[in-house]
């Protein structure tokens, strides 16, 4: 079962579920976000959600962590199957940021939106019609989000959990054309911070990414125009500034 966790000094999230949750959730993010010119008003943020399915993908390989899970498998169950079993699964897990998370899951609504018009054949009323209802790449990506959801509720002041729910599915963010560096600068913030004020700042990093204050509005300018300079794509450049070598999880 996929299970989405906070991290025990509040740094992001530790994703964690068996080989086949990890197989699933990984088959489901690439098929959401689609070939790499199918959404191009979208390339910023699917490079993000495709950076997560580098992590999903090297656990699968053994190239992450990973924990010992009980499986139900009691002595007296054994005994009655005549079956000798280990009690444990083995479970794969990755570390998300918490801004980088916030950013994919409210992304994910985008393209969530993009597949089911396109499944509707663009039809009013997309995510009514059965062939988007049944869809198995949607059904996970909801359980993703809910997930995250939950992990929220457990993480932050219950004096902020409304105002998050009003930001994130008020409908106001969009990933369109989203200036992506401007999250690697609330990533690298957000690690200064200390265990207790990670959490209370988790409302505010959602905050600034669906409202895109001043600071953001000048992060997109000066992207653009250097992309302009360098003939390349947004996506292509950086912000010149580093993450630390290590993360205190």
């Amino acid at each position: 079962m996929l299970k989405v966790e906070t991290t025990p000094n509040n740094a992001g999230v530790t994703i964690s579920g068996d080989f086949f949750d990890f197989d699933q959730l990984y088959e489901a993010l690439h098929e959401i976000v689609g070939d790499e010119d199918e959404y191009p008003a979208h390339g910023g943020a699917r490079l993000r959600i495709l950076g997560i399915c580098y992590d999903l993908r090297h656990a699968k390989m053994g190239h992450r962590d990973f924990t010992f899970v009980f499986n139900g498998l009691t002595d007296e169950v054994r005994q009655w199957h005549g079956i000798v079993a280990p009690d444990r699964n083995v479970y794969l897990s990755i570390q998300v940021l918490w801004p980088e998370l916030l950013f994919c899951t409210m992304a994910l609504n985008d393209f969530a939106e993009l597949r089911a018009r396109k499944l509707a054949g663009s039809r009013h009323g997309a995510f009514e019609d059965r062939n988007v209802i049944w869809d198995s790449t949607l059904a996970q990506i909801r359980l993703l989000q809910a997930e995250v959801w939950q992990c929220i509720q457990k993480t932050v002041p219950s004096t902020v959990l409304g105002r998050i729910k009003n930001l994130m599915f008020s409908g106001q963010f969009s990933a369109v054309g989203y200036a992506t560096q401007y999250l690697d600068l609330l990533n690298i913030r957000f690690l200064k911070l200390d265990r207790e004020r990670r959490a209370q700042k988790i409302s505010i990093v959602v905050k600034r990414l669906v409202e895109k204050d001043d600071e953001y509005w000048d992060y997109w300018h000066a992207v653009r125009r250097a992309a302009k300079a360098h003939g390349c794509s947004p996506e292509d450049l950086g912000i010149g500034l580093d993450y630390p070598e290590e993360i205190d999880w």
